[in-house]
């Protein structure tokens, strides 16, 4: 081991690619007697005025939904994913997804960010952007990003 990693960052957006992301961080967890912390972003609320309903409160019932649903699926993957005995903690914040990742690997002292690729190209990251990309830029840490499991007929 080239460097002590005492706390993994694992952003999880709960698509395949990013549980793919969270074994590649149990593994490297397991082995190194690692923290692990698992994070989702719940992004901003698309903006989908209603008539005669004021946008914070449809925004805030919006970020509410969102984080009782991420919590729920935490607990269902701690359950079904994490081994017994490895230090794991779950958070759920809102937010621009890379923005929050990368501060939360600055506010919590991550020694290795473990996040998913999603294999975007073309318009669709012209379009969408990458958080991976943007994490890689901005992160206070080194960042091992985890390309989407390759599919049937892929190859």
């Amino acid at each position: 081991m080239i460097f002590p990693l005492k706390k993994i960052l694992c952003p999880i957006d709960f698509s395949k690619p990013s549980l793919n992301a969270l074994k590649a961080a149990v593994e490297i967890a397991e082995q190194n007697s690692s923290e692990l912390t698992l994070l989702h972003v719940v992004q901003p609320a698309p903006p989908v005025p209603a008539p005669g309903v004021p946008a914070s409160y449809m925004s805030e019932g919006y970020y509410e939904e969102r984080t009782a649903a991420a919590e729920k699926s935490f607990a269902e993957i701690v359950s079904e994913r994490i081994p017994e005995g490895l230090a794991v903690r779950t958070k759920v914040v809102r937010g621009q997804a890379a923005d929050e990742i990368v501060q939360e690997a600055e506010s919590e002292k991550a020694d290795l960010i473990v996040t998913a690729t999603h294999g975007w190209t073309g318009w669709r990251r012209f379009i969408f952007g990458s958080v991976a990309e943007k994490v890689l830029r901005l992160a206070p840490c080194p960042v091992l990003t985890v390309p989407k499991p390759a599919e049937a007929g892929d190859r």
